[in-house]
């Protein structure tokens, strides 16, 4: 018996397997049994993969709405229904992982050409650079990010250092450091990206 079996059998009602079949035709009710069941475990692997409790929480979303619409397709002779289920997860947590990346590399690609163009010494040259206008606004909507954001995304971007170096010199999990320089540039990029 597998670790899944033993798990599903530790339920009283319908089984995962007739929970699947129940939400193949449209029981919303069966989706509910089946979160209230694996939630805790599909959440777990979610946050283990992605690192990061807010894009855990999508993952699980985005993989129990796969569940609900693939519910139908689920074939009992490839494994247990909580198997089927956290592969499911787990190919949702490593595509949000790979998408957050290329976002992440395209925004630090953005940045660096960015700083080619500024002048080495933007207190006397910005009257008369062409960037002029982007420093400022680059200074101003790096000023408005709370303090630790901050700090992260300078030691990053503007002094070079990796994610692992900047959770070294902070002394803080790496995780947190993702975490802060993604919502950090999401704010910079819903800031910026009207007067770009």
């Amino acid at each position: 018996m597998s670790l899944a079996t033993d798990i599903a059998d530790g339920f009283s009602g319908p089984t995962d397997a007739e929970l699947l079949h129940q939400m193949s035709c449209g029981d919303e009710a069966a989706l509910g049994v089946f979160y209230e069941r694996h939630a805790t475990l599909l959440f777990s692997i979610a946050i283990k993969v992605v690192g990061d409790i807010q894009e855990a929480e999508e993952v699980l979303q985005d993989g129990l709405r796969t569940i609900w619409e693939r519910a139908a397709v689920y074939n009992p002779s490839l494994g247990q229904p909580l198997s089927w289920a956290v592969v499911i997860t787990r190919h949702k947590a490593i595509d949000r992982l790979r998408a957050w990346k290329r976002r992440s590399d395209g925004m630090e690609r953005l940045a660096q050409e960015a700083l080619t163009d500024l002048p080495a010494d933007p207190s006397g040259a910005a009257s008369s650079h062409p960037c002029e206008g982007a420093v400022t606004r680059l200074h101003g909507a790096l000023a408005t990010l709370p303090r630790d954001q901050t700090a992260a995304i300078e030691l990053a971007f503007f002094n070079g250092m990796s994610q692992t170096e900047v959770a070294t010199h902070l002394g803080i999990p790496l995780g947190t450091v993702k975490a802060r320089i993604r919502r950090g540039m999401i704010t910079l990029r819903d800031a910026l990206e009207d007067q770009l």
